[in-house]
């Protein structure tokens, strides 16, 4: 059984390297290897499946709360410039606004778009994963991209208590919040005090010093 699979298998990459349009044939690799991912025992990993998808379709969300300094972007761009794309951006499928919205991978996609000399080696396409169907519900996605973050422990706390004040919005209680984050409840708690706070005094103008009033 596997001698004849090894043949098949070296007859369908001849006839994939023939092909002389490069669109063509990535989308013949894309088509072999979701193929493979329907019957492989890992298929509910979305690392078990990596797409090249071209970079137009691909795009940011409005919630991120991570950022990057940019001597760190710039040693992200001389990694992927020696090294390669060694992670591939994670995805969702969002027809409405791009074909694939980022969850994680945000800084890879910016570098693979805005370098030219990686866009030009990786020929305007980008490397993705998308994560479960099940999983993309907006605060399921919000939720992945928090945990992405967090575990780099990198993350903006003024977004945050954005999130965390829309997720309650959204009838998150702060248990459900706490763990789908991985924070403890006091991190919640603290996380929607701070937005209350601010949203409390978003129409008080304050004067750059106390006025202190003199005796006379």
């Amino acid at each position: 059984m596997l001698e004849t699979i090894k043949i098949d298998a070296e007859l369908i990459c001849k006839r994939i390297n023939n092909c002389e349009d490069l669109d063509e044939k990535i989308e013949a690799l894309n088509y072999i290897r979701e193929a493979l991912h329907n019957i492989s025992p890992f298929k509910s990993e979305p690392v078990d499946l990596v797409k090249w998808v071209k970079n137009d379709t691909v795009g940011a969300n409005d919630y991120n709360p991570n950022s990057v300094a940019p001597p760190e972007m710039e040693l992200l761009r001389l990694s992927i410039a020696s090294d390669g794309y060694t992670q591939p951006i994670v995805t969702w499928n969002n027809s409405s606004i791009h074909a694939h919205e980022v969850i994680d991978g945000f800084h890879r996609h910016r570098v693979g778009k805005e370098c030219s000399e990686i866009q030009s080696r990786i020929h305007g396409y980008l490397p993705i994963v998308a994560v479960a169907e099940d999983r993309e519900g907006h605060n399921d996605r919000v939720a992945s991209t928090i945990r992405h973050n967090r575990a780099r422990g990198k993350h903006k706390v003024e977004a945050m208590s954005d999130i965390v004040f829309d997720l309650k919005k959204r009838n998150w209680s702060d248990k459900k919040i706490a763990k789908e984050l991985g924070m403890d409840q006091d991190e919640v708690l603290r996380l929607s005090q701070l937005t209350g706070l601010m949203e409390a005094f978003s129409n008080v103008e304050f004067t750059e010093a106390w006025e202190v009033q003199q005796d006379d």
